[in-house]
């Protein structure tokens, strides 16, 4: 009998020092909702130690993640298990972000800033009743 409850007690220890990917996620402030955490594995964004996985799988310390969020890649490291969600202060002690990610990111940053400054063409409020006449006008005289 005493062995049977030993071996209940190591898989209670291992279960303890693991955490669901899509929870960990959420509790982390990857994402604002535990379901958009499980759509985004789902979908393939979120790799764990290089192999696509389940929502279900367990998270260990140290364990390495690949999220994609947008056109930002997160390349991070488990550091802690969270067991509630809290503030953006403590979920950022979970985990480490490798120096190549955080690099990645604001070039990234700079590019779209970069980009964004050269195409700001636009006007910079919506044409009124008279504007609207004439760019209809001169969208008729196109097709003629």
């Amino acid at each position: 009998m005493k062995s049977v409850a030993s071996a209940g007690g190591e898989e209670a220890q291992e279960t303890a020092a693991a955490q669901r990917l899509d929870k960990w996620l959420w509790v982390a402030r990857f994402y604002k909702q535990r379901k958009l955490a499980h759509d985004a594995i789902v979908g393939g964004h979120v790799h764990l130690n290089g192999q696509r996985v389940k929502p279900a799988r367990l998270v260990r310390c140290q364990d390495e993640l690949s999220i994609v969020k947008g056109d930002v890649t997160f390349t991070i490291v488990v550091l802690q298990l969270g067991k509630q969600r809290g503030s953006a202060t403590v979920a950022a002690t979970l985990y480490a972000e490798s120096e190549a990610s955080c690099q990645q990111r604001m070039q990234q940053l700079e590019t779209r800033r970069l980009e964004r400054s050269f195409t700001d063409n636009a006007p910079v409020q919506r044409p009124d009743k008279r504007q609207r006449r004439h760019l209809a006008q001169l969208k008729s005289r196109q097709f003629e």
